[in-house]
């Protein structure tokens, strides 16, 4: 997610399997590669994808390193002034992201982490200081349970608890209902693993409000905040303000190099600096991530809301293209999407469908799905991948989308 720039193995794995942390064509990786082995096989996709004439999402993990580097220097002098000395233990350019942040979120301060998975648990463990109660509520699917190797009760001493495990956010009734006391309650928006659902606005208000009689905190991981407000109909300081902090990623959705940032009260950053420092979070420079940052910012913040309504589009004509199709059963989850970003479910093994979608993108030029993995629930033989519609996606018509999928599907017999 959410990285959550985490460094987590299981982390790691999601993110190869899922087309974000592969090698890159042409670079010592690939000439070391053994022909037939995983490396190989992890090259042989990413070349496939970035030779593919059409695809819904570039993104950038899949460029060359002096692709990155290119891009990085063509519009850094955008976004900063080059001729600022740099930055040194967080001051410089990585100050001036904090305060775009602040701004951004209508939040009293933010402050760069190098990891998501340092900032979370830097608030939620600031929180339970000033709670007095180190319980955490969360959903079971949440980043911190599914992805972090239980870095909260390892590291942070804190304990975790579910109030809902329905594939969706818990409802107000289920907070107030729910039989332990917490001290925060943490709601990731959207929930990635569960399809990256969203609840509707009155819902997530409710929510919020469940929490305060409680006399809870809340927190919301915000690793992919910014593609939430065409759902919610609000924007991003008013989404964020029901929340006491906020932390939003800076390589997912706006394509930078790594990085987060943790929004909330001035007391509170202040706080989170201090166990920044005491977690090793402390950089001497991070110039690099953080102009890849506001980078991002200003070329794919202004966009979002046109990736969202055109996965809308591409998800509808998916499912028409497989209802239509031999396929014995299918899943687009959820439809219609709630961010620019869905899943489908099919019931084949996932190197079969991902062997399929790599050869559709060899032999047409055509890159319909990216990596597919078992599903972790559901009767055996299922599958599922998560698709994103990005800039590169806006290009494709229904009637594309369902010419593709009929190819797909016929590389399946």
């Amino acid at each position: 997610m959410a990285d959550r720039d985490d460094q987590a193995r299981p982390q790691v794995r999601d993110e190869v399997r899922n087309g974000t942390r592969e090698g890159s064509p042409g670079s010592g990786q690939d000439r070391e590669a053994d022909p037939g082995s995983e490396q190989a096989e992890r090259l042989r996709r990413v070349g496939a994808w970035r030779r593919a004439e059409r695809i819904l999402a570039r993104p950038p993990a899949d460029r060359t390193l002096g692709e990155q580097l290119a891009d990085l220097s063509a519009y850094a002098a955008s976004v900063a002034d080059l001729d600022q000395p740099g930055d040194v233990y967080g001051n410089g350019v990585v100050a001036d992201l904090e305060r775009r942040i602040a701004g951004l979120l209508g939040m009293e301060a933010a402050a760069f982490f190098p990891t998501g998975t340092m900032a979370q648990q830097v608030a939620l463990r600031c929180w339970a200081a000033r709670t007095g109660n180190p319980t955490v509520a969360l959903h079971p699917l949440a980043h911190p349970e599914v992805h972090e190797r239980g870095a909260l009760g390892a590291v942070s001493g804190l304990r975790t608890v579910h109030p809902t495990s329905e594939p969706r956010l818990p409802t107000a009734e289920e907070i107030r209902d729910f039989a332990e006391p917490f001290g925060t309650l943490m709601l990731e928006l959207p929930l990635r693993d569960a399809g990256f659902v969203l609840p509707e606005w009155d819902e997530l208000r409710d929510v919020v409000e469940a929490a305060r009689e409680r006399d809870a905190v809340v927190h919301f991981d915000g690793a992919r905040l910014w593609e939430c407000a065409p759902r919610f109909g609000r924007g991003l300081p008013e989404i964020a303000a029901l929340a006491d902090s906020v932390y939003v990623s800076f390589y997912k959705t706006l394509g930078g190099i790594s990085g987060a940032a943790l929004a909330g009260p001035e007391s509170l950053i202040e706080d989170a600096r201090t166990w920044r420092h005491r977690y090793g979070g402390q950089l001497f420079q991070q110039f690099p991530a953080a102009l890849a940052a506001l980078i991002g910012l200003e070329r794919e913040l202004p966009k979002l809301e046109s990736y969202v309504a055109q996965a809308k589009v591409v998800a509808g004509a998916l499912a028409e293209g497989l209802a239509e199709s031999p396929v014995p059963w299918f899943r687009v989850h959820p439809e219609p999407p709630h961010t620019h970003q869905f899943q489908v479910w099919l019931p084949y093994p996932a190197d079969v469908l991902t062997e399929a979608g790599v050869r559709q993108a060899e032999e047409t030029g055509v890159a319909l799905f990216r990596n597919w993995r078992p599903a972790a629930a559901g009767p055996p033989g299922m599958a599922l991948t998560e698709v994103t519609v990005a800039e590169a996606g806006l290009e494709w018509t229904e009637r594309e989308v369902r010419s593709a999928v009929r190819d797909f599907v016929a590389r399946l017999a």
